[in-house]
C-alpha cells in the first residue's frame, strides 16, 4: 500500500529558488548579471508603456542580459494598472495589449504575470479575484505573482493566479528565512518530505535607492550553489509542477503514465522515482 507521494524537482532535488523583479528598469541589467553570476535565474516583469518612454532596458539589452542569459520575461500591466481597481474589459486590455507587444517584440510565447501597483491586494469599482482570475485564464496566462502576505512556509502556490512570494528583498527577517531554508531537511514522513520554494521579489532599483547592492551579494551568496536546490525562473517551475500533477495513474496508483514532455522526479514512500516523456511507471512490485 502506498501511503504519500511527493514531487520532486528535476534531478530529484527536494528545494527549489526563483526570484521576480519588476518594471524593466535599467538596474535590471546589473542584477541580471548578479544572479547570472552565481546560478541563480528570474524572472523580469516588464511594462510595454515604460520601455517604449525609454526609461527602461532597450529590447537588445533585455534579450542579451535577460532572455539570453536564461531568464525570463512576463506580464506587468501595459500600464502598470493595479487589477482589483479595473472593470474586467480594462483588465483585459491592460494585460493583452501588454502581451501581444512584449510577444511581437521578442519573438517569444509569454504566458507568466506579475501584478502590476497593488494588485490584487485589494478591490474596488466592482471587480473582484474570480473577475480578474477568469479573465487572465481567458487570456492564456498560465500564473500571476501577487504580494504582502510574506512568510517562511516556502510552500507551492495553491493557486497559480494568486502566487505568494517567500519575500521581498528588503524584508528584515530574509536572511533569517535564507538559514532556515538553506538548513532544512524535506525528509521523514507523513508531509514532511512536500517540496519547498523560496521566491524572492524586488526592484532592481531599490537597490539604487538605498545603495545596497552588496545586500543582494550576500542573499545570493548564501542561497547559491546548494546540491539540493533547483535554481529556476517562475515558468519552468510552474510548467513543471502542472506536468507532475498531469501524470496518470491506475485505479491502485502503481502504474502512472507521464503524457508530458517533461522527465518528472517524485517521491514514494520515501523511494526516489523518475518517469521520462511518455512512459509508464510500473511500482507493483515495489510496495
Amino acid at each position: 500500500m502506498i501511503r504519500y507521494q511527493f514531487l520532486r524537482f528535476p534531478g530529484g532535488k527536494s528545494k527549489a529558488v526563483t526570484f521576480s523583479y519588476d518594471d524593466g528598469v535599467k538596474q535590471d541589467e546589473r542584477f541580471a548579471k548578479t544572479l547570472s553570476r552565481y546560478g541563480l535565474k528570474g524572472t523580469f516583469n516588464l511594462n510595454s508603456d515604460e520601455l517604449k518612454k525609454g526609461r527602461g532596458l532597450s529590447t537588445e539589452q533585455i534579450k542579451e542580459f535577460i532572455i539570453n542569459a536564461g531568464h525570463e520575461i512576463a506580464v506587468h500591466g501595459y500600464n502598470h494598472r493595479a487589477n482589483g481597481t479595473l472593470r474586467p474589459i480594462e483588465g483585459i486590455r491592460d494585460v493583452l495589449d501588454e502581451r501581444l507587444e512584449l510577444e511581437r517584440k521578442f519573438g517569444m510565447i509569454i504566458r507568466g504575470m506579475a501584478y502590476p501597483d497593488s494588485g490584487i491586494t485589494r478591490f474596488v469599482n466592482g471587480t473582484d479575484y474570480s473577475m480578474v482570475k477568469n479573465y487572465l485564464q481567458e487570456l492564456d496566462i498560465m500564473y500571476s505573482r501577487t504580494l504582502s502576505g510574506d512568510n517562511d512556509r516556502f510552500e507551492l502556490p495553491s493557486d497559480w493566479h494568486a502566487w505568494m512570494p517567500t519575500a521581498h528583498h528588503n524584508n528584515p527577517n530574509i536572511m533569517e528565512y535564507i538559514k532556515k531554508f538553506v538548513e532544512l531537511e524535506v525528509t521523514g514522513y507523513g508531509s514532511r518530505p512536500a517540496p519547498r520554494l523560496f521566491y524572492i521579489w524586488g526592484h532592481s532599483y531599490e537597490f539604487d535607492n538605498n545603495d545596497n547592492w552588496d545586500h543582494l551579494e550576500k542573499i545570493c551568496e548564501a542561497i547559491s550553489n546548494k546540491d539540493d536546490i533547483w535554481y529556476a525562473t517562475n515558468m519552468e517551475i510552474c510548467q513543471y509542477v502542472k506536468a507532475y500533477e498531469s501524470l496518470s495513474y491506475s485505479a491502485d496508483g502503481k502504474l502512472i503514465y507521464n503524457p508530458t514532455l517533461f522527465t518528472i522526479w517524485l517521491l514514494i514512500d520515501n523511494q526516489l522515482f523518475t518517469i521520462e516523456p511518455g512512459k509508464t511507471l510500473d511500482i507493483r512490485d515495489k510496495f
